[in-house]
C-alpha cells in the first residue's frame, strides 16, 4: 500500500484488469456507463449492488458489503439526483441522502484500505457567479445556487472527505467535477430530470401527440456545457491511470450553448416542427457554467462526442427504451 504520509510518492500507473472494481451506482446514468466502460477495457471483477440489495444510507450494511467484497478500486458514482424542480422541493433529502451515501461508503472503503477510489461529484459545487470558465480554484469562493445548494454542499463534502483520506492516510482517493451529463440511462422523469432529458421528453412527447406548442422553463438564456457521459465514464477511467492530486478535476467540453439552443438541438433531432414559448415566471438557475478542463487536458483527455451527435443517438435509446425509462 502506497504511504504518502511516509515519503513515498504514488505514481498513477494503469489499474490491473483483473482487480475487483465496485461501481457504487452502476445502474445509474454515470454508473452505467463506466461499467460499460471497463468492460470494453477488459477489466473481469466488476461488482454492483442495487438499492433494494444495498442501501447505501444504512452504515452497517455498506460496511458488511465491503468487508466482503474487499474491491481494490473503488468508483463513488452513487448519488440522489435532480433538476431545479427536485432539488429546490427536496433540499432535506438532498443534503441528508447524499452525506450518508457518501460517508458510508469513503469510510467503508477507508477501513479496508481500498487502494484507489474517484468521487464523483458535480459542477453545482462552485458559486453562482464564479468567473467563466469555472476554475477548480474557485471552489468556495462565493455564494451558491440557491436552488442546489444542499446538493452543492454534500458534494462538496464529499470532495472535502477524499482530501482528508489523502492528509491522513496517504491514500491517493481522487475527485471529479463533471458537467451536465446526459445519455443512456438518463431520468426522463417529468419531475426529477436535469434540462436536457427533460427537453428530450418534452419535444418527443410533442411530436408524438401532434402538439403545436412547447412550453419551457425560464428564459432561454442561461448558457450550459452538456457531455455525453460515455465521453464522462472515458474520462474517470483516464484520471484513474493519470491523474492523483487532492484538488478535485473538473470534467468537460470546455464550450457552452444557451438553453434556447440546446432545445433547438433537441427539436431537430426529434422532427418536432411546433412552436416554442418559454414561461418566464420560472427560474433560470445560474446564468452560465462553464468549466475550465486545463488541467484535465494536461492530464491528456478531452472530449469526443459532439453534441448534435450525442443528442441524436441519446433520442434513439430513448425511444428504444420508452416503456422502461424512469417516469
Amino acid at each position: 500500500m502506497t504511504d504518502l504520509k511516509g515519503g513515498v510518492e504514488y505514481t498513477p500507473t494503469p489499474l490491473d484488469r483483473d482487480a475487483r472494481v465496485y461501481v457504487a451506482g452502476h445502474r445509474g446514468l454515470v454508473g452505467s456507463a463506466i461499467v460499460r466502460k471497463l468492460q470494453a477495457e477488459g477489466f473481469t471483477d466488476i461488482v454492483g449492488r442495487t438499492s433494494a440489495e444495498l442501501d447505501l444510507k444504512n452504515r452497517d450494511a455498506v460496511f458488511a458489503f465491503i468487508a466482503e467484497t474487499k474491491p481494490r478500486y473503488v468508483v463513488l458514482a452513487a448519488a440522489k439526483v435532480g433538476g431545479i424542480l427536485a432539488n429546490s422541493t427536496f433540499p432535506v433529502e438532498f443534503l441528508s441522502d447524499n452525506l450518508r451515501i457518501q460517508i458510508n461508503v469513503m469510510d467503508a472503503a477507508l477501513a479496508q484500505e481500498t487502494e484507489r477510489l474517484l468521487f464523483l461529484g458535480s459542477s453545482c459545487i462552485y458559486p453562482k457567479f464564479a468567473p467563466q470558465p469555472i476554475k477548480e480554484d474557485t471552489l468556495l469562493t462565493g455564494h451558491l445556487e440557491e436552488t442546489n445548494d444542499a446538493y452543492a454542499i454534500a458534494k462538496i463534502a464529499g470532495i472535502l472527505g477524499v482530501q482528508s483520506v489523502r492528509r491522513e492516510y496517504g491514500l491517493p482517493w481522487i475527485s471529479a467535477m463533471p458537467t451536465n451529463l446526459y445519455g443512456p440511462n438518463d431520468n426522463f422523469s417529468p419531475k426529477g430530470s436535469h434540462v436536457l432529458p427533460a427537453l428530450i421528453r418534452r419535444y418527443d412527447e410533442a411530436k408524438a401527440s401532434g402538439s403545436t406548442s412547447v412550453t419551457n422553463w425560464g428564459t432561454g438564456s442561461p448558457r450550459r456545457e452538456f457531455l455525453h457521459v460515455d465521453d464522462m465514464a472515458d474520462a474517470c477511467l483516464h484520471l484513474l491511470e493519470h491523474y492523483d492530486g487532492p484538488a478535485q478535476v473538473n470534467v468537460g467540453t470546455g464550450s457552452d450553448v444557451t438553453i434556447k439552443e440546446i432545445a433547438e438541438t433537441v427539436a431537430e433531432v426529434v422532427g418536432y416542427t411546433g412552436d416554442t414559448e418559454w414561461d418566464t415566471t420560472k427560474p433560470d438557475g445560474t446564468p452560465q457554467k462553464l468549466l475550465d478542463v486545463s488541467k484535465l487536458t494536461a492530464a491528456g483527455w478531452s472530449s469526443k462526442i459532439g453534441l448534435a451527435e450525442g443528442v441524436a443517438s441519446t433520442v434513439d435509446w430513448f425511444r428504444a427504451h420508452a416503456e422502461i425509462v424512469r417516469t
